[in-house]
C-alpha cells in the first residue's frame, strides 16, 4: 500500500498549504514513487507520459532545496518544444506560490535574445528551456550554472528524437558535478540509456503503468488498403464528427496530404510539423485551442508538449511504429474525465505494429470494417468559432482585457460569444462565434484597441 497523501513527505507547511490550495488532494502514482527519491537527493529516471502529473513532481522536487535568497540559476528544466516549456513554467509558477520571491524565467527560440538577455541580468532561481537557446545564452555568457543544484530533462526521449543530444551533453558539461539529475520519458529509447550512464550517478528508476483506462478512452481499429488511407480519414469524421480532433501522420508529406485532402472536402483542417515557422506554429496552435480549427494533423514530434483540454478523437493515419507511442498518442484524449475516442486506420503493412500493441495491451483489439462507417449528413465539418488575427501583442502592452473589451463594448458583441484570447510577444488571436466574424472585424478595424487603430485579419 503506497502512501499517496503529500503530508507524508518532509514539506515545508507553507508548500502543503499550497498544494492543497491548488487542489492537489492526493499524490498521482509517478508523485507517490518519484518524489521520496527526489527529495533525498538522489538522481532519478522516471517513465511517465504528459498528463500522469510529472510536472508537479519534478516541481516539488526542484522547489525544496531552493535558496529564495540566492538569485542565480538553481534549477534548469530543459524541454522539447516552447509550448510544453510556458507549460511547464506557468506549473511551476503556481507551485511556487508560497515561496518569497521565486523567479521562474523561460528560455526558448522563435524570440530575440535582448529582452531575456535583460531577465538573466536580473537573476532567476529557476530557468525553464528549450536546448538550442540555453546553448546559446552559456556560449554568450549571460547565463551561468555554477551555483546549480537540480537539472531536470522533461521528455527526453523527444529530444534525442529532435536531435538533441549533443546540445544537452554540451549544457550538462557546464553543470557542477554535484547536481541532482532527474530524468523523464515517456518511453526507454537507447539514447536514454547512454544519456543516463554518461552523466547520471547511480539513478533510481520508477515507472508508472502507461495504459489508458478502457473505460475513459474507447480504442477502435479499421483495416484499410494502402490507397484507402485518406478517404478513410474523410469518413471517420464525417461518421464521428468530433469538434476537435488530432490527426497523428508520421512525416511532414503525410500531414501535408491529409490536410490537402480534407481542404478539398470542406473540412477544417491544418498541419503542424517540425518545418513551421514559429508564427505559423503559434497561429494553428491558437486556432486549434480556440476551436476555430476543427482538424490539427501533425507528425509525433510537433505534437509533444500539446496541452489541449478535452480533445474529442484522435486519428492514426498510420500506426505510430513504437507501440508506447501509440499508447502516448491515444492518451491525449479522454482527459480529465471525459470520454474519448482513439480510432486507427492499419494497411496489412503495418500488421505487425498492431500485434505489438495488442501485446503491450494484454487484450485483443477492437476491430470495425470500414464499411460500418455512416456518414452523419450536415455540412462538411466547420467548427464553431472562427479566428480573428491582430497585428499588436505582448510587446506593445496589448493585454486579453483591451481585447474583449473592445468587441463587447464598441462593438455589442455579447461576451459569452467570445473564444479564447491567446496573445503572442507581436501578435494576438481572439476566437469569436463564425456567425458574428464579420461583425466583430468590422469593429476592431474601424474601432481602436486602447486608443489605437490596429491591423485585425480573419484566419
Amino acid at each position: 500500500m503506497t502512501v499517496t497523501a503529500f503530508s507524508s513527505l518532509a514539506l515545508s507547511p507553507a508548500m502543503l498549504a499550497n498544494l492543497e490550495s491548488l487542489g492537489y488532494a492526493q499524490m498521482t502514482p509517478i508523485q507517490a514513487q518519484s518524489l521520496p527519491v527526489m527529495l533525498k537527493g538522489m538522481d532519478l529516471i522516471a517513465q511517465a507520459k504528459t498528463g500522469s502529473g510529472k510536472t508537479a513532481a519534478f516541481g516539488i522536487g526542484l522547489l525544496a532545496p531552493l535558496n529564495p535568497r540566492y538569485f542565480g540559476c538553481q534549477a534548469l528544466v530543459l524541454c522539447p518544444t516552447r509550448e510544453l516549456a510556458d507549460q511547464v513554467a506557468k506549473e511551476l509558477r503556481r507551485l511556487a506560490r508560497s515561496e518569497d520571491n521565486i523567479k521562474i524565467l523561460t528560455l526558448c527560440g522563435g524570440v530575440p535574445m535582448g529582452p531575456q538577455i535583460g531577465s538573466l541580468e536580473h537573476g532567476a532561481q529557476i530557468i525553464v528551456g528549450t536546448p538550442g537557446r540555453v546553448q546559446q545564452h552559456l556560449a554568450k555568457g549571460t547565463l551561468k550554472l555554477d551555483g546549480l543544484n537540480t537539472l531536470v530533462l522533461d521528455e527526453a526521449d523527444r529530444m534525442l528524437d529532435m536531435g538533441f543530444y549533443d546540445s544537452i551533453a554540451e549544457i550538462i558539461g557546464q553543470t557542477p558535478e554535484r547536481r541532482q539529475t532527474l530524468l523523464f520519458s515517456a518511453t526507454y529509447p537507447a539514447g536514454i540509456k547512454q544519456l543516463s550512464a554518461t552523466f547520471m550517478r547511480n539513478p533510481q528508476q520508477v515507472k508508472v503503468e502507461a495504459l489508458h483506462d478502457d473505460s475513459q478512452i474507447e480504442q477502435r481499429f479499421y483495416e484499410i488498403a494502402p490507397e484507402e488511407r485518406l478517404d478513410a480519414v474523410v469518413k471517420l469524421l464525417n461518421c464521428f464528427r468530433p469538434t476537435s480532433c488530432v490527426a497523428f501522420c508520421f512525416t511532414k508529406q503525410q500531414c501535408q496530404e491529409v490536410v490537402d485532402h480534407l481542404t478539398a472536402k470542406g473540412i477544417s483542417a491544418a498541419a503542424l510539423h517540425g518545418d513551421l515557422e514559429q508564427r505559423d506554429r503559434d497561429q494553428v496552435l491558437a486556432m486549434f485551442a480556440n476551436r476555430s480549427l476543427s482538424v490539427l494533423v501533425a507528425t509525433d514530434v510537433a505534437a509533444r508538449g500539446l496541452d489541449i483540454d478535452a480533445l474529442d478523437m484522435v486519428i492514426n493515419v498510420e500506426l505510430a511504429r513504437d507501440s508506447e507511442i501509440h499508447i502516448h498518442r491515444v492518451g491525449r484524449t479522454g482527459r480529465a474525465g471525459e470520454k474519448g475516442l482513439a480510432v486507427s486506420l492499419v494497411a496489412p503493412a503495418e500488421g505487425h505494429r498492431a500485434q505489438a500493441i495488442e501485446n503491450l495491451q494484454k487484450s485483443p483489439l477492437n476491430w470495425h470494417p470500414l464499411s460500418s462507417l455512416k456518414h452523419q449528413g450536415g455540412a462538411p465539418l466547420q467548427p464553431l468559432m472562427m479566428t480573428l488575427c491582430i497585428g499588436a501583442g505582448r510587446k506593445d502592452k496589448l493585454r486579453p482585457g483591451d481585447i474583449l473589451g473592445a468587441l463587447t463594448g464598441e462593438g455589442g458583441i455579447p461576451g459569452a460569444k467570445v473564444g479564447k484570447i491567446a496573445i503572442f510577444d507581436f501578435q494576438a488571436y481572439v476566437a469569436v462565434e463564425r456567425s458574428l466574424a464579420v461583425q466583430a472585424l468590422k469593429c476592431l478595424s474601424e474601432g481602436k484597441i486602447k486608443g489605437r487603430s490596429l491591423r485585425v485579419r480573419t484566419l
